[in-house]
């Protein structure tokens, strides 16, 4: 069979898709030798299928192992697929439900790079309210869709993002060191939302939570905004349910099922 025939080229990518395959399904990271095996292939077919698949991104390899493990490439074509599809088709109806409990304007955003990419809005019905900002891009650090998704990513990945980000301040109230935001991004760990407390817009407070998807990973962020004077005080307890109730049903709308872990009010399950 001459190597640049069709069935050849088709036998070239399934056998990449097994290895993928192999990755998603191992505990940890893998050896060339052992996922050569797993898959009954020559380790030097296997060794060219990985360097492939790491040039573009779809798997990378540990440089204090050299083990390999999946790269953030699928995870940003599942993300974008789910926004594109799924996610907002099911978001709305939670989106618009959190503005008929709270009063306020919901948004649903997705990550981008150190962005969040506003992608489903439904804007409050009062004459002082947070106006529609569908396609609007804003950084991680200073929004609770923002801090909601970073709290929540694999540790290397979010430290990753800290790392290249240029953290300037909004507001007085922005954070603008790293260590002040980790900080931060443990304490929402632990309640299961986050707070922009004028952080991102001066009279604006937001409270966002993230949705996961069936793995447990951030795919999303609900949130509601509203001027500051309005979304605290004797309404934040009751905001924070509504916000992060409809994060949950959300998330198990997408498969997240809460015995595999993830947020919940008051704590991680």
């Amino acid at each position: 069979m001459a190597r640049s025939s069709p069935s050849y080229r088709v036998q070239v990518l399934e056998r990449a898709f097994q290895i993928l395959d192999i990755l998603a399904e191992a505990e940890g990271e893998l050896g060339a030798s052992e996922i050569a095996a797993r898959v009954r292939l020559h380790k030097a077919t296997t060794h060219r299928l990985l360097m492939a698949l790491e040039r573009q991104r779809y798997v990378e390899r540990n440089p204090a192992t050299v083990k390999f493990r999946l790269g953030w490439r699928l995870f940003e074509l599942g993300t974008t697929a789910v926004s594109r599809l799924d996610l907002y088709a099911l978001a709305r109806p939670y989106v618009e439900r959190l503005v008929e409990e709270t009063g306020e304007t919901a948004h649903l955003g997705v990550q981008r790079g150190d962005e969040i990419i506003s992608l489903v809005v439904s804007e409050s019905r009062r004459s002082l309210r947070s106006p529609s900002t569908v396609g609007r891009r804003s950084p991680l650090y200073c929004t609770s869709q923002g801090k909601a998704i970073l709290a929540f990513l694999r540790d290397d990945h979010a430290a990753e993002l800290i790392r290249k980000m240029r953290m300037t301040a909004r507001t007085p109230h922005t954070l603008t060191r790293p260590s002040r935001l980790k900080k931060e991004l443990a304490r929402v760990r632990t309640r299961g939302y986050a707070v922009d407390d004028e952080e991102f817009e001066e009279g604006l407070r937001c409270i966002g939570a993230p949705v996961l998807n069936h793995s447990g990973e951030p795919v999303a962020a609900i949130s509601i905004a509203g001027p500051a004077f309005r979304v605290g005080g004797e309404r934040m307890s009751d905001l924070v349910d509504a916000v992060t109730g409809a994060a949950r049903q959300l998330s198990a709308a997408m498969g997240f099922h809460r015995a595999r872990g993830g947020p919940t009010r008051g704590g991680r399950a």
